[in-house]
């Protein structure tokens, strides 16, 4: 079934194209309104009258207002839901109906409304970049400018480690702004990372063009001369990442933007009024934001830095309504939730809540788990050691969760200063896309099983479905050493198929137990591709 659109009022299109219509009668009547896919009653009488006028029977007006009317009945049943509600199942909300909206105006009931395009819950997995100025020290983290400098900081653990560093290995007098041009990114390749976030399995990347140093990685005129182009890599790094990633078949372009920066002093001048004046908004945040959307066209901006005042003072609500309207990616684009103090896990197109976000059961709409490989640091960090990194058994645990919960999950890396992207990353990486190409099955495209997230007898088991909750995946993240693993949620009959993911050919064997458990028996280990996760696969599962 195909969504409606909306028509604008003030547009006429019916007067822009009436011409080939004029003398065709009834049936170019029903193939214009088919091809306009009228919606309600989103049409003035003067174009119903214009339509008489073009099939020349004051009865086909009549049929115009009928059609209205069947179509505002029909709309509450025969529109495919799309909303960023998760589909309704048992013991959770029902779905709010879907906006037939094409204009958006600005204010968050509104915008709130909007259909989130479909691709971002299909494609499940991401790959966050954090890249910047901070990568030169690169110790503490990327927040090591507010951390030194701030009055007070909001670390003052790692300001007192910062500025011993500083002492031992700086100038006096030395400052942030002196580590831009030992930014020197000789090592960037941007083919180098989009090969890697290919083989990874990922299907979009979040770069950060912006951190709350207020360093753009993008040549902007709202930051003159504290840019990469005029100072560090004299490279503009998000249109060559831009063009790297979207030269793979399949991978999604998207872009980090910070609202506020630290010490910008026309932000730092809204602030001493409490907000009550916007020259730092109206002179810089809300071009500086158009301007990224005009030029680089991405498929997610991932608003940050919004806590510290409301969505009025960014024009959060205008920008958004600018975004979904007229922009050049108004139909493919997905926002956050990040765009005023009060907008976090609320408003916005999907939910990121928290920095790695778990919602501990199934949500009623679309999140995001944002986390990082480094368990202390987005930005790179020379002194973490081994144990402060996500082992791959981590990774694939915290991946089937997320998806289980109707999640997708956004993995970060952060290149050095050079740009290279840590090997431990790498291999990282690389392992995720050697679990996901057996598995990804499971994960791409897929559902939450309304009945179970995960097995009651069984925490390392999580679940998905597809083909409407006919197909069952059981995500099993450890094997048992008995061969054999018992569940809680399903249950099979006569019609049922039971095989492992990677393994073709092979059948399982299923029954059920006296206790009404499901044991399924596996197949030797020795046959399997890797030590992180296996996905059985049931067809025609049975729901209890």
């Amino acid at each position: 079934m195909k969504s409606f659109s909306f028509v604008k009022l003030r547009a006429f299109p019916i007067r822009a194209q009436s011409t080939s219509y004029r003398s065709s009668g009834l049936l170019s009547l029903f193939q214009y309104l088919s091809s306009w896919q009228l919606s309600s009653y989103s049409i003035l009488l003067e174009d119903s009258l214009l339509l008489v006028r073009m099939a020349g029977s004051i009865y086909l007006y009549y049929l115009v207002c009928l059609l209205y009317i069947f179509e505002t009945f029909q709309s509450s049943w025969a529109i495919e839901v799309k909303s960023p509600i998760v589909k309704e199942g048992k013991g959770r909300p029902p779905p709010l109906p879907p906006s037939k909206l094409k204009h958006y105006e600005p204010d968050w009931n509104s915008l709130d409304a909007r259909i989130l395009p479909s691709w971002f819950d299909k494609d499940k997995v991401g790959i966050f970049i954090h890249w910047g100025v901070y990568a030169v020290p690169s110790i503490s983290s990327e927040w090591f400018w507010i951390d030194w400098k701030g009055n007070p900081s909001p670390n003052v653990k790692a300001q007192q480690e910062i500025m011993q560093f500083m002492k031992r290995n700086y100038k006096p007098g030395f400052t942030y702004q002196d580590f831009a041009v030992e930014f020197s990114a000789e090592f960037f390749n941007a083919t180098e990372w989009a090969d890697l976030i290919e083989k990874s399995g990922a299907k979009y990347v979040v770069l950060t063009s912006k951190h709350h140093d207020g360093f753009s990685l993008w040549p902007s005129k709202f930051s003159y001369s504290w840019n990469s182009v005029d100072v560090g890599p004299h490279k503009d790094i998000v249109d060559e990442v831009s063009k790297a990633v979207r030269s793979k078949k399949g991978l999604r372009f998207g872009l980090y933007h910070s609202l506020y920066e630290w010490f910008h002093p026309l932000y730092l001048a809204d602030k001493a009024t409490n907000f009550t004046t916007q020259k730092f908004v109206d002179d810089k945040i809300f071009p500086e934001m158009k301007e990224l959307i005009n030029k680089y066209k991405p498929e997610i901006l991932w608003s940050d830095g919004e806590w510290e005042a409301p969505s009025k003072y960014w024009k959060s609500e205008e920008f958004l309504a600018w975004l979904y309207n007229d922009s050049p990616v108004k139909d493919s684009i997905v926002v956050n939730d990040r765009w005023g103090e009060e907008t976090l896990c609320k408003h916005g197109g999907y939910l990121t809540c928290s920095d790695r976000y778990n919602p501990g059961k199934l949500p009623p709409r679309k999140w995001e788990n944002a986390m990082t490989l480094d368990k202390n640091s987005w930005g790179y960090n020379r002194k973490s050691n081994i144990d402060d990194y996500l082992s791959t058994q981590q990774l694939v645990d915290l991946l089937a969760r997320t998806i289980a919960l109707g999640g997708n999950i956004l993995i970060n890396v952060g290149p050095s200063k050079d740009g290279k992207i840590n090997p431990i990353f790498q291999e990282r990486l690389l392992d995720l896309g050697k679990w996901l190409k057996v598995n990804g099955e499971a994960i791409y495209e897929s559902s939450p099983w309304d009945v179970c997230q995960n097995d009651s007898s069984q925490p390392d088991i999580w679940y998905t479905t597809k083909n409407t909750g006919k197909d069952l995946y059981v995500i099993m993240l450890r094997w048992p050493k008995s061969n054999n693993i018992y569940l809680s949620c399903p249950q099979i009959s006569d019609k049922s198929k039971i095989s492992m993911l990677g393994l073709p050919g092979i059948k399982l064997q299923g029954v059920m137990t006296v206790k009404h458990l499901l044991k399924i028996a596996l197949p030797d280990k020795a046959l399997v591709e890797n030590e992180w996760g296996w996905t059985i696969k049931i067809k025609n599962v049975v729901s209890p």
